[in-house]
C-alpha cells in the first residue's frame, strides 16, 4: 500500500504538468473536487456503504477535507500558478515530516534516534533531488511564500488532526464528506479567476487522472494510511514523491537525473527506511 500511493502521489506533477496551463489552479481543483464527489457517492450507494453516524465524525472529517485538500492542493497549485519554481515548492512542502515530529515529541510522543536521524537524512535527500530546479520561477514574494507555507500548515495540521479525532470509518463516504468540505472552501475562491478552463486532450486527460487516480486513489490510500499507521512513519513516506516524480520526469519528459539525483534518491531511501524500521 505505501509503495502503490507513493508512486500515485507523484503523478500529480504529471497532472500540474498537462493541466494547468489551460487551467487556473482553483477552478481545476473545484471541478476535480466536484467530480470526485460525485464518483463517491456513486460508489458509496452501489456498495451500500455506511455514512458516519455521529454529527462530530462528520464535521471532523470536514475539517481535514478542508486542510488536506483545499488548503494543502490549493496551495502547492495556486504557489506555482504565482511563479514559484516547483524545486522549492516541494524543498517547502518537504519539511512536513520533521515538522511533524518535532510536534509529536513536544506533545510526549515517542520518536527514537534512528527515526530522527532517518527524518534528517530524508530531508536532506530531497534537498540533492529538488536542487536543480532551485531558481526556476520568481521563487520567493510575499505571495508564493504565504501560499506554500500555508500548504504545509494544512497537510501538516490535517495529518495530525485526522489520526488524533477522525474514528476509524469506511474511507469512501469519509473521502466524500471531505471532498465535498473541499469544494465548499474552494469554490468562492475560484470564481475570482477570471481565466476559463480550455478543455483539450491534456487537460481532459488531466483532469481524468486526478479524479480517478489521485482522489479516489492517492487520497482514499492517504486517508488509509494515516488511519492505519504513526503520523510521522506516514508523513515520512511523501519524501518518496519528489524522487519518483524525477524518475517520471525523466521517463516521459526526457528530463536529466543527475548524479545528485541519484544521490538525493538513494539518501531519501535510506532515511524513510530509518523511520519505518525504527516504528517497527
Amino acid at each position: 500500500m505505501p509503495a502503490v500511493f507513493v508512486f500515485i502521489w507523484s503523478t500529480g506533477f504529471v497532472v500540474a504538468r498537462f493541466g494547468m496551463p489551460y487551467a487556473p489552479p482553483l477552478k481545476f481543483l473545484a471541478v476535480r473536487y466536484a467530480l470526485s464527489v460525485i464518483c463517491f457517492l456513486v460508489w458509496v450507494r452501489a456498495a451500500r456503504v455506511a455514512w458516519p453516524i455521529r454529527r462530530a465524525q462528520w464535521a471532523h472529517l470536514a475539517v481535514t477535507g478542508v486542510l488536506m485538500q483545499a488548503g494543502y492542493l490549493g496551495g502547492v497549485w495556486a504557489a506555482v500558478r504565482a511563479g514559484m519554481g516547483s524545486g522549492l515548492t516541494a524543498l517547502l512542502v518537504g519539511i512536513q515530516p520533521v515538522l511533524t515530529a518535532i510536534w509529536l515529541s513536544m506533545r510526549g510522543g515517542s520518536i527514537t534516534r534512528r527515526q530522527w536521524a532517518g527524518l534528517i537524512l530524508g530531508f536532506a535527500g530531497l534537498v540533492l533531488v529538488v536542487f536543480r530546479k532551485l531558481g526556476q520561477g520568481t521563487e520567493v514574494s510575499a505571495l508564493t511564500m504565504g501560499l506554500a507555507l500555508m500548504a504545509l500548515f494544512s497537510i501538516t495540521i490535517g495529518t495530525l488532526y485526522q489520526k488524533r479525532f477522525v474514528a476509524p470509518c469506511d474511507v469512501r463516504s469519509a473521502s466524500a464528506v471531505q471532498l465535498s468540505a473541499a469544494l465548499l472552501v474552494t469554490l468562492p475562491f475560484a470564481a475570482l479567476e477570471t481565466d476559463a478552463i480550455q478543455w483539450n486532450l491534456s487537460s481532459g486527460g488531466a483532469m481524468a487522472w486526478s479524479v480517478l487516480g489521485l482522489s479516489l486513489g492517492g487520497s482514499s490510500l492517504l486517508y488509509i494510511l494515516i488511519q492505519r499507521g504513526t503520523a510521522t512513519a506516514v508523513t515520512s513516506l511523501l519524501y518518496l514523491v519528489p524522487p519518483c516524480t524525477a524518475v517520471m520526469a525523466w521517463v516521459l519528459f526526457g528530463e536529466p537525473i543527475t548524479a545528485m539525483t541519484v544521490a538525493g534518491i538513494a539518501t531519501t531511501a535510506v532515511g524513510v527506511s530509518l523511520v519505518v524500521r525504527g516504528e517497527r
